[in-house]
């Protein structure tokens, strides 16, 4: 990947560390400024549209995008804006919750690989796989030996949808602790928000540190050739919305898909 995209200043590189600590979560990039920034938003998500569509119409490969963040970290608001443009037919977002029912009488990764897209289809996980081995690491739900291990796991399955045609865009959304706090105080504020707020949130920030220690080693863990970490900027809205809109568009161009051949060769006059 050429050295000077956004991709690359972002990407946590395969077997290093992403250093959470070193990363500005309020850094402004992409452009110059909020107002060039969502210009720039406004045209990447008409070229999303436009890939989503070559894609969607090839139906022969699929891109996941993963969201990964603390509590009001952006991910609903980042699929809101970024995707706004795809067509619905080709887009699906799933959300994980705790397991219940039949997916705790199978493996963690069972629900996980029923959810990824299908051929044509742009997937998006608002939370993931990968609460199993942070949020399942931070709330001692499985002992050591146990999430450990799904590091491995979890790299080994990606990497079977990579070879089985799925690009992975994962994408870390890196909020700082004050910012964290003002937004779960604006949703406490804010009827139409409020919803959104559980007692839960408070208790996992009074877990931060273990939080973020837990992400600092996943990260390193998991972001491989096939399928790297990003690290992106999620204090500003803009800045987090135009750089996930950039990654998915970097990826799209990439794979480059093809629209299939007219089935039949008929010229417009010859519609009466």
């Amino acid at each position: 990947m050429p050295k000077h995209t956004l991709a690359h200043e972002l990407q946590v590189e395969p077997g290093s560390a992403p250093g959470l600590d070193r990363r500005d979560p309020g850094a402004r990039i992409g452009a110059a400024g909020k107002a060039e920034g969502l210009d720039r938003l406004a045209g990447l998500v008409g070229r999303l549209g436009v890939l989503h569509n070559r894609l969607y119409a090839e139906a022969t490969r699929s891109v996941l995008l993963v969201l990964q963040g603390l509590d009001a970290s952006g991910k609903d608001g980042t699929i809101r804006h970024v995707l706004s443009g795809v067509n619905p037919q080709g887009c699906r977002v799933v959300s994980f919750r705790e397991p219940a029912g039949a997916e705790l009488a199978h493996d963690y990764l069972w629900r996980v690989h029923a959810a990824c897209p299908a051929r044509g289809e742009i997937g998006i996980f608002n939370r993931s796989h990968y609460e199993e081995v942070v949020a399942v690491r931070v709330r001692g739900l499985a002992p050591e030996h146990v999430w450990k291990r799904r590091y491995r796991h979890i790299c080994e399955f990606e990497r079977m949808l990579v070879d089985e045609g799925t690009a992975l865009v994962k994408a870390f959304l890196h909020v700082s602790c004050d910012e964290q706090r003002d937004r779960l105080r604006e949703r406490l504020e804010d009827p139409e928000k409020r919803w959104k707020f559980q007692a839960s949130d408070l208790a996992d920030r009074d877990r931060w540190p273990a939080f973020m220690d837990a992400y600092e080693d996943a990260l390193r863990e998991t972001s491989t050739e096939w399928a790297p970490w990003y690290v992106v900027p999620a204090d500003h809205n803009w800045v987090r919305n135009l750089a996930v809109a950039e990654l998915l568009v970097e990826t799209l161009d990439r794979l480059d898909p093809k629209l299939p051949k007219p089935r039949a060769v008929i010229t417009p006059g010859e519609i009466v």
